[in-house]
């Protein structure tokens, strides 16, 4: 049958790009017509006849872009979906590239690690009566396949076995591809994403995800990989090419978790520690690294199993959203918890709330990922700073995004502090490297050995330079550590909060998302930030802008392009607002490397505490704080939305609190 006046027909009917049109169509006929896709041919005739042009469109207009380092998004049939044709083409790419930056080797050897997920069409996409290839497809069944295609091209693959009922978290697999000394990695995760959402993260011989120009030489192979080589796994593991891993990285893993710890442990029931992995893999990591380190934690029964669709969970498995905390809020309150802990399904977030009363009898407070950063990063070089072990040229990192409260903590300590980073831990982790092979990075002079915490404001913490991503282990048992150190004095996490707030001024911090999707909605979020770069605004929410940086600015501090993949990650504009009224603020704008959105990431902050100021006049600043950031907010997504003819939706400003 000649698909193509059909198809052509049905995506006239769709007001989008006449050239996009033209590629979904060509695409859609060779899935349609090609031996290799005829699995898929079921559910593509039904979805033809059902005239889902839209979805058709959605599906087939590109290949799913192949950012920096891996695709993550829906599930599903077509070239911008993961589905194993997606992961093959990706895992030749990156066969072809490991190939070529290693050409003397016989040997290259990578680590699979692959989270919970399994897809069930959640979204109602296809037809529950017809043949589905990607139907019940587990990130687990993902990572075998790709073991077949690493095989096929020669390179020897280091997994868990079939049989297993454990889990690689993201930062154990990190932690492992430096320990067996491999070459690369992937995990098969979409983190916190929805549960029919996949994805697959490469990873290089340094534990990271590769920075630009890497990234772009990778993305590059990827391109250009026609055809996939590929044998099934059980051949692949009969031929000796793939590897079933035992327990030593593991436990070596769980060792450095272990000695992460700053204070001496707990005794018998001096702390109550609740503990949930959302249904994820954190058990296998944050959860028996508390336990190591003597916090006998208290889990939430209904979440504690591993399960893909995330049954038990409210809203998302994220712990940046407060809701999915509900449930182990509730066996917190039982037990009179003095802390709750929570891990995304990858384990490389954290997030919980703590107890207001030291006596475990109060209500519980969240902690926003900002708060996090600041929390730990002062707790930590406090305690070292107290042992004299706080070591010659003390270094804390972060982002550009994270609250500025931390630049204030680190100078006070008298450490260095690397603050204007892309989004990302492989930059934190290329930070490292540097360091590691040249002893400096921009004006900053010292070795990993000074390290004392990375931060991220989306929940993301490092505690140590042998790991290249973030951990959720490390930083559970540093915020357990935290909460115990308080308890120990007869205070709370809560009240450590605001002492470092009266001490370095109180920060507010919070992320306005601008959800636009599909195709209308990628050609909007370009125009935007092409608008706000050509011609900012010269106010925002009344309060002028001081100053204006386009981080695409070749000129800037951050130099020429190293490639199509640095492009994208400088995607992001700063402005920096007038102080008034004893108030500095700052909005950053990026559209999401893994969602279809923007995210504006809003500050404002005060002054510290001024001595002889009374604590009404403290609270009234604060209150100014709270609401300038809410006026701020309103007003950047109006004139946001208005650079592509939209208006917000009503509550679409509602900020965290």
């Amino acid at each position: 049958m000649d698909w193509l006046p059909t198809i052509t027909a049905g995506f006239e009917t769709i007001d989008a790009d006449k050239a996009l049109k033209a590629k979904a169509a060509q695409n859609l006929v060779t899935w349609l017509t090609h031996a290799d896709f005829a699995a898929y041919r079921p559910q593509l005739e039904k979805l033809i006849e059902q005239k889902k042009w839209s979805v058709l469109l959605d599906s087939f207009y590109q290949v799913m872009p192949f950012g920096t380092g891996g695709r993550r998004g829906a599930v599903g049939i077509g070239p911008n979906r993961m589905n194993l044709w997606t992961l093959g083409a990706s895992v030749q790419g990156h066969c072809d590239y490991l190939k070529a930056k290693f050409p003397a080797l016989s040997e290259l050897h990578v680590v699979l690690a692959f989270d919970v997920r399994q897809f069930e069409d959640k979204r109602g996409v296809y037809d529950s009566s017809l043949p589905n290839p990607v139907l019940h497809l587990t990130s687990r069944e993902f990572c075998q396949h790709a073991a077949g295609v690493y095989a096929a091209n020669g390179v020897h693959s280091h997994i868990l076995a079939p049989d297993s009922k454990k889990y690689v978290a993201t930062p154990e697999l990190s932690w492992t591809i430096r320990y067996l000394k491999a070459h690369g990695g992937l995990n098969m995760t979409a983190s916190h994403n929805p549960p029919d959402d996949n994805g697959s993260k490469f990873y290089d011989e340094r534990g990271a995800q590769p920075v630009p120009p890497e990234d772009q030489l990778m993305s590059e192979f990827v391109d250009r990989a026609e055809s996939i080589k590929f044998v099934p796994f059980a051949d692949a593991a009969k031929n000796g090419k793939v590897h079933f891993l035992d327990d030593a990285p593991h436990r070596a893993y769980i060792e450095l978790s272990r000695k992460q710890a700053i204070i001496p442990p707990p005794r018998a029931g001096e702390i109550r520690v609740v503990f949930s992995p959302l249904h994820g893999v954190g058990g296998f990591c944050a959860g028996e690294t508390l336990e190591a380190a003597g916090y006998k934690y208290i889990p939430v029964p209904e979440q504690n199993d591993p399960n893909g669709q995330f049954p038990n969970v409210t809203k998302t498995p994220n712990p940046e959203v407060p809701e999915c905390l509900d449930r182990a809020e509730r066996v917190a309150t039982e037990q009179q918890a003095d802390i709750l802990l929570a891990t995304d399904p990858d384990a490389d977030r954290i997030g919980g709330k703590v107890n207001t009363q030291a006596d475990g009898k109060g209500g519980y407070r969240y902690l926003t990922g900002n708060e996090i950063c600041s929390l730990l990063a002062h707790f930590k070089l406090s305690q070292l700073s107290t042992a004299g072990d706080l070591p010659p040229s003390p270094l804390v990192i972060t982002t550009e995004v994270s609250t500025g409260q931390q630049t204030r903590i680190a100078r006070h300590f008298g450490a260095q502090i690397i603050n204007d980073l892309l989004v990302g831990f492989k930059y934190h982790a290329d930070v490292l490297h540097q360091l590691d092979t040249t002893g400096q990075f921009g004006d900053i002079k010292a070795t990993p050995a000074d390290f004392i915490i990375g931060t991220e404001e989306s929940h993301g913490i490092i505690t140590t330079p042998q790991l290249r991503d973030k951990d959720s282990a490390g930083a559970v048992l540093l915020l357990a550590e935290l909460a115990l150190s308080q308890k120990r004095k007869g205070e709370t996490v809560v009240s450590y909060l605001d002492a470092i707030n009266r001490q370095f001024g109180y920060f507010r911090n919070e992320v306005v998302n601008i959800v636009m999707t599909g195709i209308e909605g990628k050609i909007n979020m370009t125009k935007m930030l092409d608008t706000f770069r050509t011609n900012p605004p010269k106010e925002i929410g009344g309060v002028p802008v001081a100053s204006f940086e386009d981080l695409r600015d070749e000129n800037g501090r951050m130099g020429p392009f190293k490639g199509e993949t640095d492009k994208a990650a400088r995607n992001f504009l700063i402005f920096r607002l007038a102080a008034q009224n004893g108030i500095s603020a700052k909005v950053c704008l990026r559209p999401s490397g893994t969602e279809p959105k923007a995210k504006a990431y809003i500050e404002t902050s005060c002054e510290p505490f001024k001595v002889g100021s009374t604590q009404a006049q403290w609270d009234a600043t604060c209150k100014n704080v709270d609401a300038e950031i809410q006026k701020l907010a309103t007003s950047f997504l109006t004139t946001a939305l208005a650079t592509v003819g939209q208006t917000p939706k009503p509550g679409e400003d509602k900020l965290s609190r």
